[in-house]
């Protein structure tokens, strides 16, 4: 697990707009997903949300660029969007486009949270 310099030197590369919505994102992840290790990947610009290794573990993340974050959602295709916040044409993986902290409060992204968590939870149970 990244510690808070790690991550704060990573995202004082971004635009002072972008790091703080990833901020504020991931204070959104810890509360949504209680005990998921969050793992930074410099290369790939993505900090990772997961309950195990690889992407079998994988839950979400966020992907940085210079002019804003998506959360992205791991199986997010699968999951229930009623509220129609994901983005992306994936057949696996989704993400939510998060232009400004408000996007944090989007009706459907905490329930979409909620979904991705309870279907990573159902899967590790059928695969133990």
């Amino acid at each position: 697990m990244p510690n808070e310099k790690t991550i704060e030197a990573f995202l004082a590369a971004y635009p002072p707009e972008v790091s703080d919505l990833a901020l504020a994102a991931r204070i959104l992840l810890g509360e949504a997903l209680p005990g998921a290790s969050e793992t930074l990947d410099e290369s790939a610009r993505i900090i990772g949300y997961s309950y195990g290794p690889g992407y079998k573990g994988l839950v979400c993340t966020l992907i940085l660029s210079q002019t804003g974050v998506k959360l992205g959602i791991a199986r997010g295709a699968e999951l229930p969007d009623p509220r129609g916040v994901l983005g992306g044409s994936g057949k696996v993986h989704r993400h939510v486009l998060l232009r400004s902290t408000a996007d944090l409060k989007r009706p459907g992204l905490k329930p979409l949270l909620k979904a991705a968590l309870a279907a990573w939870q159902e899967r590790h149970e059928i695969n133990g």
